[in-house]
């Protein structure tokens, strides 16, 4: 049986564990800030692309396959990463990455190519897959399993933050050009890389602290058998059915959100002839309204449905299908009715956003956390061929209307993806690793 997490922390002496308690709140404090910059050097560019289109003649298609190819190329390297971020310091793992992604969108503000500005955002989409493995090293290793659903739904509002506090700024930037939508978060993010190497370390080892060892799990600091670890990783991670299932909802998951996040400016100032600076404020409200989604389903997660957020994803999926329902279906609604139903369904699709990365990391443990979420990311990111070029071309071609009605589907075909891994455990601490996966149902 696992060790939860009153049983770990009674085993500490006094002094440890105050020492423990203050490493493991300045590490989820610190990977959220860090994680929240990475936003603003990815979502900035949802704000830039009315001025793009109309200085610069670039059509939605285009700024759709910009999207599509930057999720694309995030989801690969987030996959990649996901392998190396399990074996490397996470510290200088995710500062490197957040100076590159500022780099990058440095250099994409000084552009003015078509092709250079692919090139840029496909290149930040690779960099930026330097963010999440890293942060589900430190999480996995800094929280006990029965504690995580509700800590990482916590450190998940890193996410809400850093993409709603960048449209903000950037709706207001962006009157002194639309290049400023890419100079201002780049500076902040450096800032934040600077902020990072002196706040973060890596796992408890490293400060002079007990790990936190779980039954099942191979103790940290023992010397990895590759042959040994790749059956592991294929065990617990690529043959097990319910990684795959949640991964699938992943998809239709970020779908609905990234339609959303990336074309809501576009959106609102074209069908409901919003100004980019309010349009800019009401995607925020979605984003803020989903920090405290993703906080109660990480919270009714750990309450009442023993740690199965899968559970939660259904009735969450649903709840934003519907809400999403309304959107479309609402003639011409006031402002502030329009923002309250974009909230709502925010609060919704932020729950499985952040329980697919807890229940990956959970299920395949920590030893392997970060290639779960680097592999429920690459579903997660390939939806930028739905929510990118896909509705690009839908908009551009049948409007706006029938843009919104897609993402009902979506809803729902998500919904479906998770009702498949309902019977799943909780975690995979207690899998005997020289045996097959089995699962529970009930």
């Amino acid at each position: 049986m696992s060790v939860n997490a009153s049983t770990f922390y009674a085993s500490l002496d006094a002094p440890v564990l105050k020492k423990f308690k203050y490493w493991q709140i300045r590490t989820i404090i610190g990977s959220m800030i860090g994680y929240a910059m990475y936003y603003f050097v990815r979502k900035n560019l949802s704000i830039a692309m009315p001025a793009m289109q109309s200085e610069l003649g670039i059509t939605k298609v285009q700024l759709g396959l910009f999207l599509t190819l930057h999720g694309l190329m995030y989801g690969v390297s987030k996959f990649a990463n996901g392998f190396i971020g399990d074996r490397v310091n996470a510290r200088y793992f995710m500062v490197i990455g957040l100076v590159l992604c500022a780099f990058c969108n440095i250099a994409f503000g000084f552009s003015s190519a078509v092709m250079a500005f692919g090139v840029l955002w496909v290149l930040n989409g690779w960099f930026q897959g330097m963010g999440f493995p890293p942060s589900a090293r430190l999480l996995t290793h800094w929280v006990p399993p029965s504690e995580l659903a509700t800590k990482m739904s916590w450190w998940n509002a890193s996410h809400s933050i850093g993409a709603g506090l960048v449209v903000i700024i950037c709706g207001y930037v962006v009157s002194w050009g639309w290049e400023w939508c890419f100079y201002v978060p780049s500076a902040i993010a450096l800032m934040g890389a600077i902020f990072l190497w002196f706040i973060l370390r890596d796992t408890p080892r490293s400060v002079g602290l007990p790990e936190i060892e779980m039954a099942g799990a191979k103790k940290t600091g023992e010397k990895e058998d590759s042959k040994e670890y790749r059956k592991f990783l294929s065990k617990m991670v690529f043959r097990n059915p319910n990684i795959w299932y949640i991964s699938i909802g992943n998809f239709f998951v970020y779908a609905m959100r990234y339609a959303i996040l990336d074309w809501g400016p576009t959106l609102l100032k074209e069908w409901k002839g919003i100004s980019i600076a309010h349009a800019g404020w009401m995607v925020a409200g979605f984003e803020f309204a989903g920090i405290a989604g993703m906080l109660t389903a990480g919270w009714a997660t750990d309450k009442f449905f023993g740690g199965r957020g899968p559970r939660v994803c259904v009735i969450c999926m649903l709840m934003a299908t519907f809400f999403m329902s309304l959107f479309w279906g609402l003639d011409s609604p006031p402002v502030w009715l329009a923002t309250m139903i974009l909230m709502a369904a925010g609060f919704c699709i932020y729950g499985p956003q952040a329980l697919v990365g807890i229940a990956a990391a959970n299920m395949a443990t920590k030893r392997a956390a970060a290639t779960a979420g680097g592999f429920t990311g690459l579903f997660g990111y390939g939806s930028g061929l739905l929510s990118g070029v896909g509705l690009g071309l839908v908009a551009q071609k049948y409007g706006w209307g029938y843009g919104v009605a897609s993402l009902i589907g979506i809803g729902v075909l998500g919904a479906i993806a998770f009702i498949f891994a309902w019977p799943a455990k909780a975690h995979g601490y207690e899998t005997d690793e020289t045996e097959d996966i089995k699962y529970e149902v009930g």
